[in-house]
């Protein structure tokens, strides 16, 4: 799915040894369709050649201002850019910007930018000594105070290293979005849960969690700040957003109570345990007949008082989705067949009070259509 579909981008590459990701960086961004503009600090030179950006870019990287006045062309009023991406943006850069200083290429782009008030996104790379600066941190706050999105840097071997290259493009995706969930709480419960039948076995089901994983990736690209709960050790863990673990229907309905409170929206996209087998000590002999229990569990769905994005699977769907729309608080219903659990692909029949839409598609797609219809 093109993200980023005609969205064109300059990106300041500044002089951290980062830079060298930065090729690979250019690649994913047109791939999901921006138009991407390299410039590069005297710094960023010693490290990563302007010709390799320029190739990545398929158009000459830039190094200095020229009588061309490139930085207006670009981020000036009704200049040419959607999204000024600095990344990596040294401890330098960042403090320079802060303090209105402009004496780099990087810095005078980023001059004209905010003051055209065009959107800015931030990506720290430095050794974390450095990023603990008490004045970078001051500094960082500001820059968030006016309006610049900075990516969280990666904490590892006692560096804060550039984030990884799908969480700078999910927060280039956000930066030029509508922002119809811009100061929104989002609550997402997401893929299978597991219900232990004895030591060894459990009982599950074939979601693979790709829905959930979309619906919450789409509520971060409109703004929103994201919940998810899921069980990240078999469906791994969201980017950009705040992840719960959870293995049981009681973990995850214990962690969705928890977690609603001042929430806008809840979307149940998980395949919670309808039934719970009384679980047997040790392990069940193999080699006979065995009789399991299963103990019907509370719907969740029905525990949750904000606006709630539900999901109905089965023959039936449709006809079952429209009772659960008659429940309060559910504002849509996605109405789908078991095939689609597990897939990559998805068609859904969208039910709300106005009537229904039926869609098809990626799940990414569905999810996107699925935010718009409601919002």
């Amino acid at each position: 799915m093109k993200t980023l579909y005609n969205i064109k981008i300059v990106i300041g590459v500044c002089g951290s040894i980062a830079a060298v990701e930065t090729v690979k960086l250019v690649h994913e961004l047109r791939r999901r369709g921006a138009d991407v503009t390299a410039i590069l600090s005297e710094a960023a030179c010693g490290i990563i050649n302007p010709e390799a950006l320029t190739y990545a870019c398929q158009k000459p990287a830039l190094t200095k201002i020229t009588g061309l006045v490139e930085h207006v062309k670009y981020c000036g009023e009704g200049g040419e850019a959607d999204l000024l991406l600095i990344a990596p943006s040294t401890a330098n850069t960042i403090s320079k910007i802060a303090c209105g200083i402009d004496d780099t290429i990087i810095t005078t782009f980023a001059t004209t930018a905010l003051g055209r008030k065009m959107p800015v996104v931030l990506v720290p790379a430095m050794h974390e000594s450095m990023y603990h600066h008490p004045i970078l941190k001051k500094n960082i706050e500001t820059l968030k105070e006016i309006g610049i999105d900075i990516v969280p840097p990666k904490m590892e071997e006692e560096k804060a290293k550039m984030a990884d290259i799908e969480t700078v493009c999910l927060y280039c995706e956000r930066a030029v979005n509508s922002k119809k969930l811009l100061g929104k709480k989002v609550v997402v419960s997401s893929g299978s849960c597991r219900e232990e039948l004895d030591d060894v076995r459990i009982l599950t089901t074939r979601s693979s969690g790709k829905m959930g994983r979309e619906m919450a990736l789409e509520a971060f690209r409109l703004g929103a700040h994201v919940c998810a709960v899921s069980n990240t050790k078999i469906h791994g863990k969201i980017p950009c957003v705040e992840n719960i673990d959870i293995t049981s229907a009681d973990d995850m309905r214990k962690a969705v109570l928890e977690n609603i409170a001042g929430a806008d929206y809840y979307v149940s996209a998980a395949a919670i345990s309808d039934f719970k087998p009384k679980r047997e000590a040790g392990k069940i002999p193999s080699g006979a007949e065995v009789k399991i229990t299963l103990e019907p569990l509370e719907k969740l769905i029905s525990r949750v008082n904000v606006k709630t994005i539900g999901f109905k699977l089965g023959e039936n769907s449709v006809e079952e989705g429209k009772k659960l729309l008659e429940k309060k608080n559910i504002v849509l219903v996605a109405a789908n067949k078991p095939e689609t659990m597990g897939s990559v692909n998805a068609e859904y029949v969208l039910l709300t009070e106005n009537g229904e839409k039926k869609i098809s598609g990626t799940k990414e797609e569905a999810a996107k259509e699925i935010w718009n219809v409601l919002l």
